[in-house]
């Protein structure tokens, strides 16, 4: 059994007494996360930032080290980046993409995933189609068999949205995927940290991941896992003399492993308290802190439709730890502002973040509460509480 009082002390904003319920958001860190990275701005700032990076080689070294154990990899299939956004989009635009190719993206997929796969599309002659969606909500995989053929070069996969608590089929898709020769680029922003996550047992070709989220890490950081055998063959859309080296006058030469993928320059600060965040995890135990976050969004799930008016709006069979909903005549902002002033930090999320889904079922948008495992039940309680002030229990 996980300490919760001990949990709770190591984690500074808990101490205001809020009742925090936007993990899949940006987190709340465990204080040896923002210890690590305050010492090591500290030390920058009495050695300067080259000797101080230096002498936390090892330890940088280690945060791949400690990623790649979380989701059943090796340390030269990680490569660290300022965030999921950048990660994506270093491995999908680093495809080659030729007239006439497909991208498939799903209807859960991000804004963010979408505009970059249009951007592609657009310059190289390739298309986007929408991959439909069952009558859970997940992806259909029927459909998505009877749509491949031999021009998809990409399949952009949501394991969690930022909307709702689905979470899509991954090894299913990624096996009927690889059939036709595809790539499978694994949006995990909303899973990591929340889910368990093995990328050999998804069979994925790439996984793109943030910090700041349910790892409980800084902002400013994520990473990328690139297949190991892409990690040393497939040449990024940029490079700089980290991702290479500049061996001749006109010739250049990759890294051999998936550092290809990272550029020099990066908040050393950040990456070293990614690595502690990771490894507060590791120690905690995944398996418990996916069962705790497991269990407190399925309490929300059977108590919130308690209150008049309320509808859960999370989709598919198997769920996340985020628990989504409107109230019939109460705008969604307005119920986030009205918990904000009753000490309850919650979120919206809007259409326009997930456009396809959103739109499809008619909905503008919803009120997100996404616990993690350091709130207490008692916690929960009070959420449903400060709702049902702002509502009207009827």
């Amino acid at each position: 059994m996980m300490d919760l009082a001990a949990i709770r002390a190591a984690t500074a904003g808990l101490s205001t007494g809020r009742v925090f319920l936007d993990s899949a958001g940006s987190s709340l860190p465990p204080r040896v996360v923002t210890d690590t990275v305050i010492a090591h701005l500290r030390r920058e700032a009495e050695v300067g930032g080259y000797r101080a990076a230096n002498e936390r080689l090892d330890d940088l070294a280690a945060v791949k080290t400690s990623i790649a154990t979380l989701i059943g990899a090796t340390p030269d299939t990680i490569a660290l980046s300022d965030s999921a956004t950048r990660s994506w989009t270093d491995f999908a635009y680093s495809v080659p993409l030729r007239p006439g190719d497909r991208i498939l993206i799903s209807g859960a997929d991000y804004a963010s995933n979408a505009i970059a796969a249009l951007q592609r599309a657009a310059h190289t002659g390739a298309v986007v189609e929408h991959i439909p969606s069952d009558a859970t909500g997940r992806i259909d995989t029927e459909a998505f068999a009877a749509m491949l053929d031999e021009r998809v070069r990409l399949v952009s996969l949501q394991h969690a949205p930022t909307n709702g608590g689905l979470v899509n089929p991954v090894a299913e898709v990624t096996r009927l995927a690889h059939a036709v020769g595809a790539l499978v680029l694994l949006d995990a922003c909303q899973s990591i940290g929340q889910l368990p996550i093995d990328v050999g047992a998804l069979g994925v070709d790439a996984l793109s991941a943030t910090g700041r989220k349910w790892l409980r890490g800084p902002r400013g950081t994520g990473f990328l896992y690139v297949r190991a055998e892409l990690a040393r063959t497939m040449e990024p859309a940029r490079l700089d003399l980290h991702s290479a080296q500049w061996v001749g006058p006109d010739e250049y030469r990759l890294a051999e492993d998936a550092s290809r993928f990272e550029f020099w320059e990066c908040d050393v600060a950040a990456r070293l308290g990614l690595g502690a965040a990771v490894d507060y995890l590791l120690t905690l135990g995944p398996d418990q802190a996916y069962a705790a976050v497991a269990e407190r969004a399925r309490y929300l799930r059977v108590t919130l439709p308690e209150l008049p008016g309320l509808t859960v709006r999370d989709l598919g069979t198997e769920h996340s730890g985020i628990v989504s909903f409107t109230v019939d005549g109460h705008d969604p902002v307005r119920l986030r502002d009205g918990l904000a002033e009753r000490e309850v930090t919650v979120t919206v999320s809007h259409a326009s973040s997930t456009l396809l889904d959103m739109t499809a079922r008619g909905v503008a948008a919803v009120v997100r509460a996404s616990p993690h495992y350091f709130v207490a039940p008692d916690e929960l309680d009070r959420f449903v509480a400060a709702l049902g002030e702002l509502v009207g229990r009827g």
